[in-house]
């Protein structure tokens, strides 16, 4: 059985439409219900609300915060899935890839780094395909700090968003 944590920060992938004030916004983890549509054999999935913010809106603290669940789920599990909001997303894997990056090749784990362009609860979402790949990476990648969207696999340092593009790619050398 494969043991997989997987902490929630917020960001697009679990904003959820307010009738009330028409907004989209980050209230609590919407991840349950993703994962209940996924057939996931020999995998047992633990979810860690960790908060429930827009990226643009996560600290320095934040990130600490982010940092220090990321190490203590190294010892619970075989692999640690990250929900976060794309705008920073970048920013939270380069801290933890300087953080964590050599206790990471010790423990043999992999972090991943996932989000949505749109959220899930919206038609055309990359929500649930984002969320799967990243699954799966913690199984077939080596140890370190990941990014997966979009059927991209990349590895930390270096990765940022495109925003012409929606999506991540490896920045120029």
């Amino acid at each position: 059985m494969r043991n997989i944590e997987l902490i929630t920060t917020g960001g697009t992938i679990e904003k959820t439409y307010d009738e009330r004030s028409g907004e989209l916004t980050n209230r609590k983890s919407i991840v349950a219900r993703m994962l209940s549509r996924l057939r996931l054999e020999d995998t047992r999935v633990h979810i860690r609300e960790l908060m429930s913010k827009d990226s643009l809106l996560l600290t320095d603290d934040d990130r600490d915060v982010i940092v220090r669940a990321v190490r203590s789920a190294c010892d619970l599990s075989d692999g640690i899935i990250i929900l976060h909001g794309t705008d920073t997303l970048e920013k939270t894997g380069e801290e933890l890839h300087a953080e964590l990056g050599p206790e990471l090749q010790r423990l043999k784990r992999a972090v991943v780094l996932t989000g949505a362009m749109r959220p899930y609860e919206m038609k055309r979402s990359d929500a649930l395909q984002n969320l799967t790949e990243a699954i799966l990476a913690t199984q077939l990648v080596p140890p370190g700090v990941w990014c997966v969207a979009h059927g991209r696999v990349l590895q930390f340092p270096g990765v940022v968003k495109n925003r012409e593009t929606g999506t991540f790619e490896k920045a120029a050398p």
